[in-house]
C-alpha cells in the first residue's frame, strides 16, 4: 500500500531537518584556543596574589632529544636539557618577578632536568620551596593511559586555591598544556598566568612570553 503523499512529504521533512541538524553540529567544532597577552593592570592583580603561574621551561639544546621511553631522571645526560640561553631567560623570568612584586609561596616542577634547573635559576632564594612533582612528567612521549594520572595531577595544581599574598607556580612543559586545553605554550620561559576554582575547575587568564616583561615593568 503506497504511502499517501503527505506522509511521504512529512517524512522528507523530518529527514532533512535531522540532516541539517547534524551538518550543523559537523560545521561548529570547539572554538580553537585563543592566546591572550597580560597587560600592566594584570601584574597590579598578581601582586595581590590568588593565582598560578605556569612556566615553561627555559630554551632548550634540540640537538638532545629525550631518551624516550627510557629517561632516567637521575641522569641529565639521558635528557634534552637547558642550554646558555635557556639559563639565561630563566634566571630572566625569575628577575622579572621579583622585580614585578609577584609573591610566589611555593614552586613545583617535573622530575626532568630542564624543568628543575629552570626553577633553581628563577627562584635561588626559594630553595626550600621547590617540589618535585613526578606527576608533572613531560606527555609528549606518553600513551593516552600514561598521560591520565599526569594530566590529572596537573589539573588539580591548576584548580586548587591560592591564599591571597601569593601564587603557586608550576614549571613544566607546553605538551601537558597543549593535552589539557589546547594550547602549546611557546615560546619556552612563557609564564601561563591561571586562575584556579577549586571545584570548578581553573581559568586561563593570560600569557606572558618572555619577552612582553620588560614592557610590563615600565
Amino acid at each position: 500500500m503506497p504511502f499517501p503523499v503527505r506522509r511521504i512529504g512529512t517524512l522528507f521533512t523530518v529527514v532533512l531537518s535531522g540532516f541539517l541538524l547534524v551538518s550543523a553540529h559537523a560545521a561548529d567544532p570547539t572554538p580553537a584556543f585563543v592566546e591572550r597577552f597580560a597587560d600592566a593592570a594584570l601584574v597590579g592583580q598578581l601582586q595581590k596574589g590568588g593565582f598560578v603561574l605556569y612556566m615553561r621551561h627555559g630554551t632548550t639544546d634540540n640537538s638532545r632529544a629525550d631518551r624516550a621511553p627510557k629517561v632516567d631522571l637521575s641522569d641529565c645526560s639521558t635528557q634534552r636539557v637547558l642550554n646558555e640561553e635557556g639559563r639565561k631567560v630563566a634566571v630572566a623570568v625569575g628577575q622579572a618577578l621579583r622585580r614585578a612584586k609577584i609573591p610566589v609561596l611555593e614552586v613545583f616542577h617535573s622530575p626532568l632536568c630542564r624543568t628543575r634547573e629552570t626553577s633553581e635559576l628563577a627562584f635561588p632564594t626559594l630553595r626550600e620551596a621547590l617540589k618535585q612533582d613526578n606527576n608533572l612528567m613531560y606527555t609528549a612521549n606518553l600513551t593516552s593511559e600514561e598521560k591520565k594520572p599526569i594530566l590529572q595531577a596537573t589539573r588539580a595544581l591548576l584548580s586548587a586555591p591560592v591564599p591571597p599574598g601569593s601564587n603557586r607556580v608550576i614549571v613544566a612543559h607546553a605538551p601537558n598544556m597543549a593535552d589539557l586545553i589546547g594550547y602549546f605554550v611557546k615560546p619556552e620561559g612563557t609564564v601561563v598566568v591561571i586562575r584556579p576554582g577549586g571545584a570548578s575547575g581553573f581559568e586561563y587568564v593570560a600569557s606572558i612570553p618572555p619577552t612582553l616583561w620588560p614592557q610590563l615593568l615600565k
